[in-house]
This record gives structure tokens, sequence and C-alpha cells, in this order.
């Protein structure tokens, strides 16, 4: 805050909404602590509150990149992270992301896509877009998933993922799997995508890329809530499989309708 005219509360207020770091917001809030009027006290308090809450945030992506930063210091120069989505549902294909990010990524609120709202994963996947030195995704359909099991569906995805980067990985970083057929050194991390930040950005890159196919069929199949569940098993989606029998995108080795075709 500048010396001469005592600044506004209002004015105050529009200050503060746009400063982003923490160490600004601790220096005006011990600006503000020397203000008489209440207003101003209270947001010094807003201002505390906002700088813890960012302080926070960067110690969490601290802890995303570290096993990066490892790597990095061991001489690793490009770090893929992959994740698959799609095992569990009923319908629609299996999805693989690969992601290269660079070595100081920016993206904050970067999680688990499984932890976010559809408006911040979209939101990350475009910044993931924007930022990263390798994106791929790898679709595997529902006549391969029937016909080599979802597991195998599943490994077969991420490895054409991995595959597809441009350039290729030194190192993979992988959501609790082991990627069979890649040259790549890998790491198996159990829950990596909320661990680790390139498999986290891979998790919601291929959420994002696999829920805008459901979206689609959803449209191509009306009736099934495909839009809604995703291809779970969900009361509405057995229901409507029961009232309405399978599509040509339900999985046929999955016990729901397999169950169907033998009645």
């Amino acid at each position: 805050m500048s010396e001469g005219r005592t600044p506004s509360l209002a004015e105050l207020r529009v200050r503060v909404a746009a400063l982003a770091s923490a160490s600004a917001l601790r220096r005006v809030a011990r600006q503000l602590g020397r203000d008489s009027r209440r207003g101003a006290r209270t947001l010094a308090s807003r201002c505390r509150r906002r700088a813890a809450e960012i302080e926070r945030e960067c110690r969490r992506f601290a802890r995303l990149l570290a096993l990066r930063e490892r790597l990095f210091a061991d001489g690793a120069c490009r770090v893929a992270g992959v994740d698959e989505v799609g095992v569990g549902p009923l319908a629609g294909p299996v999805v693989a992301a690969a992601v290269v990010l660079p070595q100081r990524p920016r993206l904050p609120g970067l999680d688990d896509s499984k932890r976010l709202s559809r408006e911040a994963r979209e939101r990350l996947a475009r910044e993931i877009y924007a930022q990263a030195i390798a994106v791929s995704v790898a679709e595997v359909s529902i006549s391969e998933i029937d016909r080599r099991n979802i597991y195998q569906a599943s490994l077969l995805a991420m490895r054409q993922a991995v595959e597809a980067l441009d350039p290729q990985p030194d190192h993979v970083l992988v959501d609790a799997r082991h990627i069979p057929g890649i040259s790549s050194a890998q790491t198996a991390i159990v829950g990596g995508d909320g661990l680790d930040a390139s498999i986290a950005a891979a998790s919601i890159v291929a959420k994002v890329h696999r829920d805008a196919i459901m979206a689609r069929l959803d449209r191509e199949y009306p009736g099934y809530g495909f839009g809604r569940h995703m291809g779970y098993g969900t009361r509405e989606h057995l229901s409507a499989l029961r009232r309405l029998g399978a599509t040509p995108v339900h999985r046929r080795s999955f016990a729901p309708v397999l169950q169907l075709q033998l009645l």
C-alpha cells in the first residue's frame, strides 16, 4: 500500500484480491494490522489465511514433484507419468494417457483426477496440454477388452500411450502397474495418481478424454445415462440394461452384460 491518502476498504479489497503470492499477502497483512479500521483488520486476517493456504499448496505440490526431482538429479531428462481410466465400467473403451511435464510445471490444484471436480479437471487438462513436453492418449476398444480381458487391455493401452510419446521418456512412472514391452525404465507407485505430479497429470488427461467419449456415446445411445455414470454399473445403468438390452459399446465379458445374454 502506498503512503499518502488512506485507501478505502473497497479499494483495499480490490488490491488484496489481485495478490497471488504468500509473501505479498503476508506483507499486506502486516500493513493492514496497523490500520485502526475494523474492516482493515478483518481483511488482514483474510490475507493471513490465504497466505497459509498458498503455502500449504506449495508444500503439497513440492511433494508431488519430489520423485521427479530425484530422477532428474540421477540424470533423467524426460520423466513420463502414465495412468489409465475405465477398468471398472460395463461400457466404453479403456483409456490410458502418458504425460511428460517440464521440470518446473505450473499447475496449481494438480491432484488425482478422482479428487477434482469436472471443471477443475477440464481446466487442468488444458493447462497440461499447454505446458507438457509430450502428451499421448491411447484407447483400447470394447472388442479388444472382451478378447484379452480388462487387465491385459489396460496394460496394452498404457504401453500404446508410452510408445506414442514424442520425444520418448527415459523414465516412466506408473500408477501401481508394470507396463510390459516398453524400453524405458519404469517405477510403479501404489496410489501414484495422488503422490506424483506426472501420474496425476496423466490421470486427468485420461479421465477428461474418456468422459468426452462417454458423452458422445450418451448421444448415440440415449436412455442409458452414459454421460452421467460414464459406463459404470450404477443402479440407473443396470436398470437401463434390463429395460433396453445391451448396446454395441457394452462389454460382453462383464458379468452384468453377460448375464443378460444368457437369459
